[in-house]
């Protein structure tokens, strides 16, 4: 039965699917890929500082615990999100917290800036990225679901087949090579992982200076 997603002020919070809880041999497959993609990356940074912006329940906070020595800022709109994330994960080099990615002036910047299955979810992505680009210290980790193979994919597994594939809150829509483009307006493109259904992109940042 697929996962009922937590709406919060008329928001999507969390996964928003059962991606991770599938236990289908194919989807467990698809999303080790995934894994290994970020591990990866994280593995060519070696980050001392992790500002992960949109943590969800917490999976990609166990990658970044698991393939790193950093301290780990893990946010996320929702504090239901955060508190089962927290419930989740406990670690003293993860600190959890409530936070809208719009409001990232506030915070510190990080060596590596985290931020996997959020920018679809966004109304205004392009300020979400230029927010994520100003923390980046210099790199940062962004990705998205790659169309139109995610909703062709949801659609014949049968998942929210009356949105024809379309994962509730997924209001952005990017091929590999649109959400390049797009990121290119505040990003350099460093590395490029293509895991099925997913775009992963490693970036950094053009508004880092160096001292």
């Amino acid at each position: 039965m697929a996962r009922i997603p937590i709406i919060e002020d008329g928001l999507v919070v969390g996964t928003g699917s059962d991606k991770y809880e599938s236990k289908n041999p194919l989807a467990q497959y698809l999303l080790r890929q995934f894994d290994n993609s970020i591990a990866e990356l994280v593995n060519i940074v070696a980050p001392g500082t992790i500002l992960e912006v949109g943590c969800g329940e917490g999976h990609v906070t166990e990658i970044l615990l698991n393939n790193s020595q950093a301290k780990i800022q893990a946010l996320d709109l929702s504090q239901t999100i955060v508190d089962i994330a927290q419930g989740a994960i406990e670690s003293p080099r993860v600190e959890f917290q409530q936070f809208n990615i719009y409001e990232l002036a506030e915070k510190e910047g990080a060596d590596l800036v985290v931020c996997c299955e959020v920018l679809e979810h966004l109304e205004n992505p392009e300020t979400g990225l230029l927010r994520l680009a100003e923390k980046a210290a210099p790199y940062a980790i962004i990705s998205v679901p790659r169309e139109p193979i995610w909703r062709l994919l949801n659609f014949i597994r049968g998942a929210h087949v009356k949105n024809i594939g379309n994962s509730p809150g997924h209001i952005q829509h990017w091929s590999q090579k649109a959400f390049m483009q797009f990121v290119e307006q505040q990003f350099e493109v460093v590395c490029v992982k293509s895991p099925l259904p997913w775009t992963v992109l490693l970036l950094k940042s053009k508004h880092f200076k160096s001292s």
